[in-house]
C-alpha cells in the first residue's frame, strides 16, 4: 500500500477554512513538509472529506465552454460572482461594488452579456431578447459547458 502524503487532516481542513488557495497549499506543504503535490491533491481531498466546494457552478449563468483567453476577463468575473452571489457566498467590498455596478449597468442598457469564443474579445453586450433573454445573458442555442455541476 502506498503511503499517504497527507501529514495533517486538520490542517488541510483548516486551510480550506482560512480560504487557502490551492496553490498556497502546494507551495506550503513543498516547504513545511518538503513534500511535491499538485493542486488536484487538495482538491481530491476536499471532495473526499465532503468540504465544500472552491468554485460555484452555474450553468444558468455560464452555460459555455469559456476559452481560456476569456476567463479573467471582466463579463465572466462578473458572472461568475454574480454566481456566488446567487449561492448566499459573501462577497469583498470591492467586488460586491463591481458587480451592483455591473448589474446597473446591464439593466439600465437592457443589455445582457454574450459569449462567442470564435472572437479574441470572447465577451459582447448585446440587447436583450424580449421573453427570452430573461437573466443577465444571451440564452444560447445550447449549452457547451464541459463539466457537470454536480460535486
Amino acid at each position: 500500500m502506498v503511503a499517504s502524503k497527507v501529514q495533517s487532516e486538520q490542517e488541510i481542513i483548516r486551510w480550506f477554512e482560512q480560504g487557502k488557495t490551492y496553490q498556497w497549499m502546494v507551495e506550503e506543504y513543498k516547504r513545511k513538509y518538503d513534500i511535491d503535490v499538485v493542486p488536484s491533491f487538495f482538491g481530491n481531498f476536499r471532495r473526499r472529506h465532503g468540504l465544500e466546494r472552491r468554485v460555484t457552478r452555474n450553468e444558468e449563468l455560464m452555460p459555455w465552454f469559456v476559452q481560456e483567453q476569456h476567463r479573467s476577463l471582466f463579463p465572466a468575473q462578473m458572472l461568475r460572482a454574480e454566481a456566488r452571489r446567487r449561492e448566499g457566498k459573501e462577497l469583498k467590498p470591492a467586488e460586491d461594488r463591481r458587480l451592483q455596478s455591473f448589474l446597473k449597468r446591464l439593466k439600465d442598457e437592457g443589455l445582457v452579456v454574450h459569449y462567442d469564443p470564435d472572437t479574441d474579445e470572447g465577451w459582447f453586450y448585446v440587447p436583450a431578447r424580449p421573453d427570452i433573454d430573461t437573466d443577465l445573458i444571451r440564452r444560447p442555442a445550447r449549452k457547451t459547458t464541459p463539466r457537470p455541476k454536480a460535486d
